[in-house]
């Protein structure tokens, strides 16, 4: 992806799911949002179980919803219709004690500009090596 822009946004958790991120029990692979009736929720984020709370436990890949100014979210409608955009949360962290997502407007490469990232990032593993092996 291309990130055009990246905002903050609050999650709705439960109380699980925040004693689980404490934990650091999440994935986030396969990761997007999206917007439904001016409401931004992230879907396919995996919150593992938190393994004492056995029987009140939550599902670990439900759609959470994300807080976001009205103006915010009015400007995310704009951009999700637009081709080619997506809505990609990069990571969840703590603030103040409250879990935020930081969210990207993103935009998908092309066929050309993958095999471009993957040379270079080849590239650097080489040089990477190179200087490891010249290490007195």
């Amino acid at each position: 992806y291309h990130i055009e822009d990246t905002l903050e946004a609050g999650v709705v958790l439960q109380g699980t799911e925040v004693k689980a991120l404490r934990e650091g029990k999440a994935s986030m692979v396969d990761c997007y949002a999206v917007v439904e009736h001016e409401e931004v929720f992230m879907v396919h984020c995996h919150i593992s179980p938190y393994t004492p709370a056995h029987s009140f436990n939550h599902d670990p890949m439900r759609r959470r919803k994300l807080l976001l100014h009205k103006r915010e979210i009015s400007r995310l409608i704009g951009v999700s219709q637009e081709k080619g955009h997506s809505l990609i949360p990069l990571k969840l962290y703590f603030k103040n004690g409250r879990v935020k997502v930081e969210l990207a407007i993103a935009k998908g490469k092309k066929t050309h500009d993958k095999r471009e990232t993957l040379k270079k990032r080849e590239a650097d593993r080489e040089i990477a090596r190179a200087m490891k092996r010249d290490k007195p």
